[in-house]
């Protein structure tokens, strides 16, 4: 790119969500005097006679966690929503200012390894394997409840990121109505479907592998970039070679890609600060209400706030909040930090 995007203040587009991003290179020698974060690294055993994870634990509310050997999926013991809710809606004065409507859904936790000090990141890509054929799994399941729209698939990774226990985990939330964040991609990804008749997404990639200033890691079914319009840090985006639009499109070939991948991103995010990184992590899945989209390609987001070092994260507060989202270090920048040290 021209030394102009690379240093000066400017706006990029983001296609997926229909917002600009403001770049501000020149603020990375800025010098910093707010909070700092704990880079201490916890000793954490293999197993933890206290974590409601482990197997053979008792879990908060009197469950025990049977002795898994691989992965283990149970209902969230406290979970956000309820399948059992009674249907009503609200419009107060019938104004369409106050309104409120019921949602139904289903929280599932899903324990990656029973090994309570992996991670993503120092698991193998075949113990990784498991963990993908159990997202498939259990967004076919849940996806094919008549009142579920939407599954997510996500993990918190890292106290940093609210997860509550440090054990291999994440987490499936099926919900009655599609969340704000797919539902803005698909109104985007529809958009240019119906006037290009081609996915946004697909068309994006071609653009990426062409000028791979921003491409990260790839291998023969997937690709991780830096997208363009990052807001966080580090952030990428895990993208489909093949137009899929979620995992039960996926080929055995692409769920060993992608537990490979995986682990490759991961373990390199690890690398940067030498620290292990705080992320949230998630995909994006065609939504399941009973309609084709031909539309969506599925692709997962990596949302990690560390900035400068494993102490200095990235706060979204000021101008974030109340005028765009904002980010110091260029995408391209922090692709080529990532290449660095995942080819370590």
């Amino acid at each position: 790119m021209e030394s102009l995007w690379l240093e000066s203040p400017h706006r990029r587009w983001n296609p997926l969500k229909g917002e600009w991003v403001v770049v501000s290179p020149h603020r990375t020698q800025r010098p910093w005097q707010g909070q700092t974060e704990d880079a201490s690294v916890p000793v954490i055993p293999e197993y933890d006679p206290k974590c409601y994870l482990c197997p053979g634990n008792t879990r908060a509310n009197g469950e025990v966690t049977p002795k898994y050997e691989s992965t283990f999926v149970f209902p969230n013991d406290f979970a956000a929503l309820k399948p059992d809710v009674q249907e009503a809606t609200l419009d107060v004065e019938q104004a369409g200012l106050l309104r409120a409507t019921t949602e139904r859904g289903i929280c599932r936790v899903l324990c990656f390894h029973p090994r309570h000090d992996l991670t993503l990141a120092t698991m193998t890509p075949a113990q990784i394997a498991p963990v993908v054929e159990m997202w498939s799994e259990q967004v076919a399941e849940l996806g094919a409840r008549p009142e579920i729209q939407y599954v997510q698939v996500f993990e918190n990774r890292g106290s940093m990121m609210g997860a509550s226990n440090p054990h291999p985990h994440g987490q499936l939330w099926a919900t009655e109505h599609i969340p704000n964040e797919p539902l803005a991609e698909l109104k985007a990804q529809r958009a240019y479907f119906e006037a290009q008749g081609k996915p946004l997404l697909n068309d994006y990639l071609t653009l990426e592998l062409k000028q791979k200033e921003r491409v990260v890691v790839e291998n023969d079914g997937w690709v991780v970039v830096v997208p363009f319009w990052a807001v966080w840090p580090f952030e990428t985006l895990l993208l489909p070679r093949r137009a899929v639009g979620s995992f039960s499109d996926l080929t055995v070939a692409e769920k060993e890609q992608l537990a490979e991948i995986l682990h490759l991103l991961t373990a390199g995010y690890n690398r940067v600060f030498d620290t292990p990184f705080p992320y949230s992590m998630g995909f994006h899945i065609a939504p399941v209400d009973g309609e084709e989209h031909p539309e969506w390609v599925m692709h997962a987001h990596f949302y990690p706030p560390l900035l400068r070092s494993a102490t200095v994260r990235k706060f979204m507060v000021g101008f974030e909040l109340l005028g765009s989202p904002q980010r110091d270090i260029t995408p391209e920048s922090a692709a080529e930090t990532l290449r660095r040290v995942i080819a370590r």
